[in-house]
């Protein structure tokens, strides 16, 4: 099978009137014409939540470059069809243990205000982790995350495992955080609009003067950026982060069986027989089946094992 025909381009009801779409690598998935559609969707959503001026980065960069590293999941009105909200997720390479692995990179994610409060953060940001997890056959997955809102940031650390940095976390980062962000920070800037002189602070994960670098509209004071419920998030980002300088925090987790589960249990909702038979699915398939799929799939490392067929593309 090859590389193209494993690529995700998904219509789901997403409730409520709304549908969502996952189109993962679109710049090179798509038609001219259907790709031309899908940045219009993203610059109408960018248009109803920037107060001045636009983004210059990412999936809004005019060489569209970008969407062929990209998924993109976008949110509609069923009925109308007109776009309501997205996340331009991004696929990084780096290398770890002296093998090369894929980073998932959650990226921007705007809700028109009009449609905020129903729950479509949790719902762009974990789903299409969960799926492209399911897809690499539930493989522990990395990712990473930029922001200096504390809803996202909390979101973050509660939804995904092995996260740094978390205020409940004492310890500085594992060789893995440090050799990950340091490979993030030296190659894929570009990703999330980090401008070349932004210093970063690797044993805090904090990136100094970080709007600079085509993300300069979406600067925020403590003041705007959307609060957590929780107030050991918001305090945490108030101490650690220079809002007048426009600091970043850098975080690194993993998307892993326990983690998919956890997310599927906090979105589902009660009495709902599908959202219950996927979280009993996801436990079954870690307990029993999946052990077994990863020891015969030869061609693709398992932990420390190391594939002894190449990979066919």
């Amino acid at each position: 099978m090859s590389r193209l025909r494993r690529r995700l381009d998904l219509t789901l009801p997403a409730g409520e009137g709304l549908s969502l779409r996952i189109v993962e690598r679109p710049g090179l998935n798509l038609s001219a014409e259907a790709l031309a559609q899908l940045v219009d969707d993203l610059k109408a959503v960018a248009r109803t939540t920037l107060t001045r001026g636009d983004l210059d980065y990412g999936v809004f960069k005019p060489d569209g470059e970008a969407l062929k590293s990209s998924v993109v999941t976008m949110v509609y009105d069923a009925r109308t069809r007109q776009p309501i909200a997205f996340n331009a997720l991004a696929l990084m390479e780096a290398e770890l243990g002296g093998r090369p692995i894929e980073i998932l990179h959650l990226g921007l994610v705007m809700v028109d205000p009009s449609r905020r409060g129903r729950g479509l953060s949790d719902m762009l940001y974990g789903l299409t982790c969960v799926l492209l997890f399911v897809r690499r056959q539930c493989r522990p997955l990395y990712l990473s995350n930029v922001t200096q809102v504390p809803a996202v940031f909390g979101m973050v650390a509660e939804t995904f495992a092995d996260v740094f940095p978390t205020p409940e976390r004492s310890t500085g980062p594992s060789f893995a955080h440090r050799l990950l962000a340091r490979q993030i920070m030296a190659r894929w800037r570009h990703v999330f609009g980090v401008g070349a002189e932004a210093e970063y602070d690797a044993e805090r994960s904090i990136i100094k003067n970080a709007y600079t670098g085509g993300s300069d509209n979406l600067k925020k004071t403590f003041a705007a950026a959307a609060p957590h419920r929780k107030v050991a998030y918001n305090a945490f980002c108030e101490r650690e982060l220079d809002y007048d300088r426009g600091d970043d925090v850098l975080q690194i987790g993993q998307i892993k069986m326990e983690a998919a589960s956890r997310y599927l249990a906090r979105i589902a909702q009660p009495g709902s027989a599908p959202w219950l038979a996927g979280s009993i699915l996801i436990i079954a398939l870690g307990a029993a089946v999946l052990p077994v799929i990863h020891w015969f799939a030869d061609d693709q490392a398992y932990g420390a094992l190391r594939p002894w067929r190449p990979v066919r593309s």
